[in-house]
């Protein structure tokens, strides 16, 4: 099955995303859904913005993706990655693995969430109340 990837300035849907990859042959169904949350190394942050190299982007979440199936031989992957500005609470990537065993869903939905974060082209920038910075994963 074709893993869902999308990048896109409109809020993230949880439900959609879930109901794409899950199928009746799946017992373990794990999701990882990063938020935007109000303080970030002793900063209260006010909202955040993502940029995206986006063809790139989608071509190195394909990788990722082809590259879990490998190693935990689970079929069924939604990866949801926003851009634009964010503000507190709002989700800014949702990953979906759904797979016949939890322990193959939840290893592969790890290797796919901390390899995107430290090889995927997008990038952060955290506004604070006393300033705004570019920050790395």
């Amino acid at each position: 099955m074709e893993p869902v990837i999308q990048l896109t300035r409109e809020p993230l849907d949880r439900v959609a995303l879930i109901e794409a990859v899950t199928r009746s042959s799946d017992g373990g169904i794990v999701v990882f859904e990063g938020v935007v949350r109000d303080s970030a190394r002793g900063k209260q942050i006010r909202y955040l913005e993502y940029e995206a190299y986006v063809e790139m982007a989608e071509e190195q979440i394909r990788a990722i993706v082809d590259e879990a199936k490998r190693r935990w031989g689970v079929e069924h992957v939604a990866v949801a990655h926003r851009f634009g500005r964010l503000e507190i609470g709002e989700a800014s990537v949702i990953i979906v693995v759904a797979a016949p065993h939890r322990g193959e869903a939840f290893e592969a939905c790890r290797y796919i969430i901390d390899t995107l974060k430290t090889t995927v082209p997008i990038w952060k920038k955290e506004v604070a109340t006393n300033g705004e910075e570019w920050v790395e994963g």
